[in-house]
Parts: C-alpha cells; sequence; structure tokens
C-alpha cells in the first residue's frame, strides 16, 4: 500500500456504494444526520472533547476500571467474541424484558446482547476463573468445553447463539497469541507502533476469525468489524494514551453490525438520553433518513428472512452504512473548521466515536423503531 495510513474498508465501501442497487444513501438524509450534532450544540463540544466516546467508556459497570494488560485480554477475549447476539425469542429487540432471550444474570442483574458476553466473563472473574488469559482459554485441559459451556449458561431457555464457533475461536486465537505473542495481545499492540493501521493488519492477518472479508461483484471487499472494534475499545479505555496512543486513530471506520443501518434510517422524535451522568439531548429528530431501501429490500426485512453473509443484500446494507457515516463525518468536520477555536483544531471528531454516538443513541430508543434489523448469522458481527 502506498498509503501507510490507507484503510481498505472505507473504499469498499465506496465501491458497494457505487454499485448499491437496493440500498442508496440520501443526500438529505445525511445533512440532516450531520446537524444533528451541529457546532452551534453543547453536543459537539463533548464530542470534540472525547467526554463522551473515551472518558466514559470505563465509567459502565462491566467495563475494566483499570488501563493495563489485564485490561488489554479482557478486551481482546470480549471482542473475539462479541457476535451475533440477536434473539429467535425477541423480534422486537425488547431486550432484558424479553425474558426467553439469552441472557446472563450477574450482581443481582440481568444482561442481554453484547452486554451478556461482558457479564459472563466478569462472573467467571469473579468466581476465580482466569477466563481472559490466553493460555488458560486455549488448553482443553486447562478449560474444558463444558467449563466453557457452562461459563456462558443461559439463565433463559435460549442457549448463548453459536456458542460451538465461539468455542473453536477461543482455542484459535488463545493458541496463535500464545504461539506468536508471548501470551499477551498488547505484545500485538507494541509491534503495532502507536499505529491503528499497522494493528489492524497485524489482527486480520494472524487471526482469521477477525479477516470480515467478501467479494462484491467479482472485487473483495472488507469490512473488520470486530477488529476495527477492538482497536477501538483499547483506545477508549487507555483514552488514547500509552498502549492506546494511535497516531492514526482517525482513519478507522464505523462498525458495520446488524442494527447499526437500521439506525441510520430511523424517522426519531424527542430524544433525551442519560449516559453515565452525561446528558446528550437530540430535540424534534425528524425524517432521519440517510439510507433508503428498495420495496424488495423492505419486504425482505420485514418478513425476518435470514440474509446470509457475504450475500449481495447484506454486504450492501454494511457497506453503504459504512460510507453514510464517512460522509457526516466529513460535513461535521468541514463545519468544525469553521466554529472552533484554534486550540481545539485538533480536537478529533472521528467515526468510531460516531458510532458510539449512534450506537448508544438508538438503543436508547429502540420502541421508535419503525423497520426490524437485518438478521444474518455470523461470526463476524
Amino acid at each position: 500500500m502506498g498509503n501507510p495510513c490507507f484503510n481498505p474498508v472505507l473504499e469498499s465501501a465506496r465501491f458497494i456504494f457505487e454499485h448499491s442497487q437496493d440500498v442508496k444513501i440520501d443526500g438529505e438524509g445525511v445533512e440532516h444526520a450531520a446537524k444533528l450534532v451541529s457546532p452551534h450544540s453543547t453536543d459537539i463540544i463533548a464530542l470534540m472533547k472525547n467526554k463522551y466516546s473515551i472518558a466514559n467508556w470505563k465509567q459502565h459497570e462491566l467495563h475494566p476500571k483499570s488501563a493495563n494488560d489485564e485490561a488489554i485480554n479482557w478486551i481482546f477475549l470480549v471482542d473475539l467474541l462479541n457476535f451475533s447476539f440477536w434473539s429467535e425469542f425477541d423480534p422486537q429487540e425488547k431486550g432484558t424484558s424479553c425474558l426467553e432471550r439469552f441472557g446472563i444474570s450477574f450482581n443481582g442483574k440481568r444482561y442481554t446482547g453484547y452486554w451478556s458476553l461482558c457479564a459472563a466473563i466478569n462472573r467467571a472473574l469473579k468466581n476465580g476463573i482466569p477466563i481472559t488469559t490466553p493460555a488458560f482459554y486455549a488448553s482443553t485441559e486447562k478449560l474444558s468445553n463444558s467449563e466453557i459451556k457452562q461459563i456462558f449458561q443461559s439463565d433463559s431457555i435460549e442457549p448463548m447463539p453459536l456458542l460451538a464457533e465461539r468455542i473453536n475461536l477461543l482455542r484459535e486465537a488463545g493458541q496463535i497469541l500464545t504461539e506468536r505473542f508471548n501470551g499477551s495481545f498488547a505484545n500485538c499492540i507494541l509491534r503495532a507502533n502507536n499505529s491503528a493501521m499497522n494493528l489492524l493488519n497485524i489482527i486480520t492477518e494472524n487471526f482469521p476469525s477477525f479477516r470480515d472479508e467478501c467479494e462484491f461483484l467479482g472485487i473483495p471487499v472488507q469490512f473488520y468489524k470486530r477488529a476495527q472494534i477492538l482497536i477501538g475499545d483499547i483506545w477508549a479505555c487507555f483514552e488514547g494514551q500509552g498502549l492506546g496512543n494511535f497516531h492514526d486513530i482517525d482513519y478507522m471506520t464505523m462498525f458495520a453490525d446488524y442494527r447499526f443501518a437500521f439506525e441510520l434510517r430511523i424517522p426519531i422524535i424527542g430524544f433525551r438520553y442519560n449516559y453515565s451522568n452525561n446528558h446528550f439531548s437530540l430535540k424534534a429528530l425528524h425524517n432521519l433518513r440517510v439510507l433508503s431501501y428498495s420495496p424488495h429490500l423492505l419486504e425482505t426485512l420485514s418478513a425476518l428472512t435470514l440474509l446470509p453473509y457475504g450475500s449481495r443484500l447484506e454486504m450492501e446494507i454494511r457497506g453503504c452504512s459504512i460510507w453514510a457515516v464517512e460522509l457526516i463525518r466529513r460535513i461535521i468536520v468541514n463545519e468544525l473548521k469553521k466554529f472552533s477555536p484554534e486550540d481545539d483544531a485538533t480536537l478529533p471528531l472521528n467515526a468510531i466515536i460516531l458510532d458510539f454516538y449512534i450506537w448508544d443513541f438508538a438503543t436508547a430508543n429502540k420502541s421508535m423503531m419503525s423497520i426490524k434489523a437485518h438478521r444474518t448469522r455470523s461470526i463476524f458481527y
């Protein structure tokens, strides 16, 4: 690659967008979405100073509170297994209020989705099981398959989705870390020399389960959702310092999964969200339709039809989502150049921050969503 900061995910997204048949990006919707965090609001100031995404990452009750090697191994394990939490029993995405869906109870509270994974791992650690140690979960002698199943035992009638695949990935990744990186993902980070793009290459070249790649119209395309989340979580946990200091973090893209695209389509009204004691008020959010779907795709989603990983419709949804967020980011950055004080000129507003922002926004307002997220069972998201 001629450009060391080149991210193939962004180029893949643009290619998919340019050739997409059933998913389109609405220019007016992009402009409107960008204005939701305009430089005239207090929201953009918080975003610019990273008070929303970075400083608050460790404040969640299930996230590590210290930025150290233990946190690195925790983040790696979580993002290794962070995929496919949508439930057959919960088509309305009610979350913890749907008692049939897969969930984990920990410290008197029930968690679903991504947080159920965090809760299961933290519960194991609390019980004295060194589940985040690569040499431990790589070994069938130290940790049997039945013990892994017990760690992720659901408190409902629905088992953890793709549990057998998760067990295989645990073994594979644990062996790779033990044999190539002296048993710690921190050594992968050190090899990257403070470059997020170098780390992305190290991850995707060494760990097959992070190699989120397909072919679109005969052309190889990359999405790298979990690999980029892994880098973004480390950046947030370390608040951009130490092992989380990446000079090119702004070259990461949003994380294309099954929920994000429908967040870009939905008209939302009157949103106010409280996250870790920091309030974000977005008032009168009318007609937020960044993506438009063909009647065929809308019918497919309404019928809860499974979209195979790597299918055309599935790639169009993911690729156009990535490109749409990039377009939103560019508009906001251009506006920041007009209104930002000179001493704040270098403060970042990257796709990771926008991803965190929109994901939490839609998670808190699922009841307002009028269409279904696409359904794909995959280890990649």
